[in-house]
């Protein structure tokens, strides 16, 4: 029983030692899962180094290749001109009531860049210019709300607030004299005739303008002066449209014109109840009277027409000198009307003749649009005091040769006219026949 126990002791602890011999210690088991666990952390810690070093590395390369662009960029910028956008102007006809405005964006000058402007930041980045088609032509680049397109001839102080230069009712009306000193007692006459609702305008064509202080509403009136010019020529040159667009009516008058039973204000209201765009007060002469529509009738307030006119003259009731038809010495216009009278001034027609047979055109129907006023009438002296400027030459009296030059440019007058209109029914016809066609 005791060997038994023995062997059996023995037999255990040989075991023992060969197992231990076979096994390595704890320790030494412990130790290598450890060493296995650092290999393991160590190559995970490699791959994650690795990993955030590519990352780094591209946005590096990134900012770089962003920085390059910008460089080469602005090279590139600074060594081509200032780029703009192109005006374009669209004829009226295809846009009639657009105001479109372009801005043209221009860079500034590569010195300023340089040198930084102490001004406003706005101003640094881009300067832009205004371009608006519809503006008066020569004002493309002026704000709308700032252009004047109109004028008048309303008087202004040298002093004091612009606002408070004009009475509170400012003139509607405008008449203009041809006038001689002269004649200065008949001109005081008639100006005497227009009350304060009239600005008053005279051409002095004899070059006498100071004498005429001697009257009160000199100092009110407009004096232009310029010797040996007819009042067409005056007209053509110091009554633009848009310099007298504040006026309703326009009274363009001789000198020799007795106006006992006249008066401005009453003419005007008949005017404008009969409306007339275009008329002239009845004529009484001693003299003959040239064209029988101008002669006073009578008993009536206004005539439009007038049988006969004169032999041989009136192949249509409708058409001068029986209808729409007045004499050039005491026109009366209305605003619209004398802006395409105005047009129809030739620069170099000086006397007039010819007109009076064409105004019809600047107004439809004219029949209807043009007539005498009657029941407010004048009386023509038939004074030739202009036609004494002339000159004599030639064998001529000065008188003659005005006479003369009057008819000439009566005649170049129609045919220049005949011929403008011929030639544009000829540039018309083609374009005509085409929507015909269509």
């Amino acid at each position: 029983m005791s060997k038994m126990n023995m062997f059996s002791g023995d037999f255990i602890y040989a075991r023992i030692l060969k197992f231990r011999r076979l096994k390595p210690p704890l320790k030494e088991i412990v130790s290598c899962e450890l060493n296995q666990f650092q290999d393991m952390a160590n190559r995970t810690e490699n791959s994650l180094r690795c990993s955030i070093s590519k990352k780094t590395n591209g946005g590096i390369m990134f900012l770089i290749a962003t920085f390059a662009g910008m460089v080469i960029g602005f090279l590139l910028g600074i060594s081509f001109p200032s780029l703009s956008l192109i005006k374009m102007n669209f004829p009226s006809s295809i846009l009639p009531m657009v105001n479109t405005i372009y801005v043209e964006v221009e860079k500034q000058d590569i010195s300023s860049r340089k040198s930084p402007s102490k001004g406003p930041k706005s101003s640094d980045a881009s300067s832009h210019k205004i371009w608006v088609p519809s503006n008066p032509r020569g004002a493309e680049m002026l704000p709308p709300s700032f252009v004047e397109a109109e004028s008048d001839l309303y008087l202004r102080r040298l002093w004091g607030l612009p606002k408070d230069d004009l009475p509170e009712v400012k003139p509607k009306y405008l008449v203009a004299f041809t006038v001689a000193y002269e004649q200065r007692k008949n001109i005081d006459a008639c100006i005497k005739k227009f009350s304060d609702n009239f600005t008053v305008v005279l051409f002095h064509y004899d070059g006498r303008t100071s004498e005429y202080d001697e009257f009160e509403w000199s100092r009110r009136a407009i004096h232009v002066s310029v010797p040996k010019q007819t009042k067409w020529w005056y007209a053509k040159r110091f009554l633009h449209p848009d310099i007298i667009a504040p006026y309703e009516y326009i009274f363009l008058w001789d000198e020799d014109l007795g106006v006992e039973n006249f008066d401005a204000e009453e003419y005007i209201k008949i005017v404008k109840k009969h409306g007339l765009e275009i008329s002239q007060p009845a004529v009484e002469s001693r003299k003959k009277i040239t064209w029988r529509i101008t002669k006073r009738i009578p008993g009536i307030e206004v005539h439009k027409e007038v049988e006969g006119g004169a032999p041989g003259h009136c192949k249509d009731p409708h058409l001068p000198p029986c209808a729409g038809f007045i004499e050039i010495m005491a026109p009366v216009f209305s605003r619209d009307s004398w802006r395409c009278v105005w047009h129809m001034l030739q620069n170099d027609l000086v006397h007039g003749w010819g007109l009076d047979f064409a105004l019809r055109k600047c107004v439809e129907p004219a029949h209807e649009k043009i007539g005498v006023v009657d029941s407010q009438w004048i009386i023509h002296q038939k004074i030739p005091s202009l036609a004494a400027q002339g000159t004599s030459q030639d064998g001529k009296s000065a008188f003659q040769g005005v006479r003369e030059r009057c008819h000439m440019e009566w005649t170049i007058f129609e045919k220049r006219m005949a011929r403008s209109e011929k030639k544009y029914l000829k540039e018309i016809a083609p374009a005509s026949s085409n929507s015909t066609l269509n």
